[in-house]
């Protein structure tokens, strides 16, 4: 007999029943229950067992890490598929007892292997504990018989308490990315599935299960996340037998698999994505640290500071000249910027967006002395040089489609953005695209890429076989990233897909950064940051300032309120800085100077996010990990019917250090005058311990709708 297992980390504790047959059964998944030794977790394990129902099995059944019909679980399989045909319920069985052992970075990993002789198939598990708490699951199927056999569907599934009652997940579209929406977890499924062909505007990144009325910093929360950036799935079911065992519910998530997909041929295999499960007793703040800090962990990482960068899109648009650009340039070096990046329009014959696209070659007409002028004046001033590329796609008319028909995924599908899908698991497509984006990079010099992914897969079958392709493009374009980064050591590239349509965990093993929207009005963003940073910290995620007249919803706003909404996150610029006057440039750079200061904090603290009570007054923040220092963001959406705004209650720090809370004007400044506010504003600071400014608060400034001010807190030496 093999007995059970708890897993312990960072106050997430994982029950695991080992004793086969069957694959490890989950007992429990959430709090840590503290140490216990092997007669109290066996003990824990027997008491468990719940009793039988009317009308059930006449036997209690558990919740196994791949959970079908077989074990008694009538709800979306976790494993799902046949042998032509037959074999529609394999019997898993193990054979050896499961490897449980500790890796040198803390993590806790559980594998274990199973067979199903009646279906010929064998089925590898892992499941990792993180030193975070962040809980991995993936499987790995292997076709040991003669005749094919075809994978439907093999998802990440764990239980969750009756306790958890109440179900958030995320929507959205273009330029409103991350769009929260809740409802009550009732007996059923809320399912969301994507068929995209990549993850999606409206993607939920979390589906989030918790106590009811949970928030930011309160309640008990059960979240999960698929690591794949094809078609997907998450999933929140309650049936009224429960989940076997203690559970009420179960939380799933993996990939989509299209018909025909993964129809696999004797010795192959199918390896699911990593789907990530998170859980907190403290609200989603606490189970997003714990995604966060697993993040920062990685070894590939990006470690140095996230250099300030000015794209050029909404600055120049398709019209590029060497001079504009170049004074843009100089500009951008002179506020303050680090990494300059030209985007779309270099190429081909891409003056607009109808041609050219797919045509990877500088436009001799736009650039007679190719791009290596504008990228060495660029260097010259201190800058890394960027480029836009968009290698999945491309337009009908471009001498790719018309030379190369059969590189396009879905023929028959409808242009979307005047835009085709390239078939990057073409061998011939892959290679060109590997060589020339490959070639640019050291012919021009380029430090990043951003990576653009401008519309979904529809109809996404190759032009050879007419078999399903989105799980060979993902993983193409993985293999592709890969090979980039490998031949360009230092290479940096941004996830961006007609703003935030590829942020997923997948994309991020191999990439550095996501663009969060193509919408800069900060109103919008203050939402769409606010959101994303559920599963991202605010280093991976691309935030710009962009002009007063925002691009996308032609609102206006101030400086100061761009700035703010872009200082928490990987900042930059999209703005054309030859148009400002001489005041706005001086604002720029002192927001810059300010980035340049508070960086390694945002890149490294502990994000919060405050229940505040009025839903027109957000109030965020980064707090060091040793809570020496902090930065909040007070941020007025709408006006609000009470005459005077409240008070700021700081999360996160130290109840009995003191510290002092600054303004900084070199942020946001309000419009009211000093006289409209409090006397700590008016002074410009204030001295408190972190249980005062938690439990008390500050009253708050008096500001405008769409403005924002900074306050940064720093611990009291001595």
């Amino acid at each position: 007999m093999t007995p059970p297992v708890l897993l312990r980390s960072a106050g997430v504790g994982v029950l695991l029943e080992l004793d086969g047959p069957q694959l490890p059964r989950v007992l429990h998944w959430g709090a840590d229950p503290g140490p216990l030794d092997p007669a109290a977790v066996l003990r824990l394990a027997t008491d468990l067992v719940p009793g039988r129902t009317h009308s059930g099995l006449d036997q209690p059944w558990p919740f196994p890490l791949l959970p079908t019909q077989v074990d008694g679980w009538s709800g979306r399989p976790g494993l799902a598929g046949h042998r032509e045909g037959g074999h529609p319920f394999p019997h898993l069985s193990v054979a050896t007892p499961p490897d449980v052992s500790t890796e040198a970075d803390g993590a806790q990993v559980v594998t274990v292997v199973a067979s199903a002789p009646d279906a010929g198939i064998e089925v590898t598990s892992q499941l990792r504990l993180e030193a975070s708490g962040l809980l991995r699951l993936r499987h790995t199927l292997v076709n040991l018989a003669a005749e094919p056999f075809t994978v439907h569907e093999m998802l990440g599934m764990l239980p969750v308490p009756d306790r958890a009652a109440e179900v958030l997940d995320l929507g959205g579209r273009w330029c409103r990315e991350r769009s929260p929406q809740r409802r009550s977890f009732h007996q059923g499924a809320v399912v969301r599935e994507s068929r995209r062909g990549r993850t999606g505007h409206d993607a939920t990144l979390l589906l989030v299960a918790g106590t009811p009325g949970f928030g930011f910093r309160s309640g008990e929360v059960w979240a999960v996340h698929a690591g794949w950036s094809g078609n997907h799935v998450h999933l929140a079911e309650r049936l009224p037998e429960g989940s076997g065992g203690g559970g009420a519910g179960v939380l799933g998530a993996g990939e989509l698999l299209l018909p025909g997909e993964m129809r696999l041929p004797a010795g192959a295999s199918y390896s699911t994505p990593w789907v990530y499960f998170t859980y907190a007793d403290g609200g989603l703040d606490a189970a997003s640290a714990r995604v966060h800090r697993w993040l920062r962990a990685r070894p590939r990482h990006p470690r140095r500071p996230r250099p300030l960068v000015l794209n050029t899109w909404e600055a120049v648009y398709f019209d590029q000249d060497l001079d504009k650009l170049t004074r843009l340039a100089e500009l951008a070096a002179d506020v303050g910027v680090e990494r300059f990046v030209l985007d779309d329009g270099w190429f081909g014959a891409r003056r607009d967006d109808t041609k050219g696209l797919g045509d990877w070659y500088v436009s001799e007409q736009v650039w007679p002395h190719g791009l290596r002028p504008l990228a060495e004046r660029v260097r010259a001033l201190g800058m890394e040089f960027g480029l836009w590329f968009e290698p999945e796609m491309a337009n009908p008319d471009s001498d790719l489609v018309r030379e190369h028909p059969d590189w396009v995924l879905g023929p028959a599908a409808r242009a979307w953005r005047t835009q085709v899908v390239v078939d990057v698991a073409n061998p011939a497509a892959y290679g060109y695209l590997l060589q020339r984006i490959s070639s640019l990079v050291d012919e021009v010099g380029i430090a990043f890429l951003k990576w653009d992914h401008n519309r979904d897969l529809l109809e996404p079958v190759t032009s050879g076989s007419g078999a399903a392709g989105v799980h060979a493009q993902t993983d193409a374009v993985y293999r592709l990233i890969d090979e980039l980064k490998g031949r360009h050591p230092g290479l940096e590239i941004e996830s961006c897909a007609s703003g935030g349509a590829r942020i997923d965990l997948g994309i991020l093993e191999r990439t550095d950064r996501v663009w969060a929207s193509d919408c800069n009005d900060p109103v919008e963003r203050q939402a769409i940051q606010r959101w994303t940073g559920l599963l991202l910290p605010p280093e991976l995620v691309g935030a710009h300032v962009g002009a007063d007249t925002s691009h996308t919803t032609h609102r206006m706003t101030s400086i100061g309120m761009r700035t703010v909404t872009a200082l928490f996150g990987h900042a930059g610029l999209e703005w054309d800085l030859t148009e400002c006057t001489q005041e706005e440039l001086e604002r720029l750079r002192a927001w810059a100077s300010m980035y340049h200061e508070m960086r390694g904090l945002l890149c490294a603290g502990d994000v919060v996010r405050v229940d505040h009570p009025d839903p027109g007054a957000w109030l965020h923040g980064v707090v060091a990990g040793d809570r020496r220092e902090a930065l909040f963001a007070y941020v007025r959406l709408s006006t609000s019917p009470d005459a005077r705004p409240g008070r700021l209650s700081l999360p996160g720090l130290d109840d009995a250090t003191e510290y002092e809370v600054v303004r900084r004007d070199d942020a946001g400044v309000p419009s009211a005058g000093i006289a409209m506010q409090p006397d700590w504003w008016a002074r410009g600071a204030a001295v408190a311990t972190g249980a005062v400014l938690h439990r008390i608060g500050l009253p708050a400034p008096t500001l405008d709708p769409a403005q924002a001010v900074v306050l940064h807190v720093r611990a009291i030496h001595g």
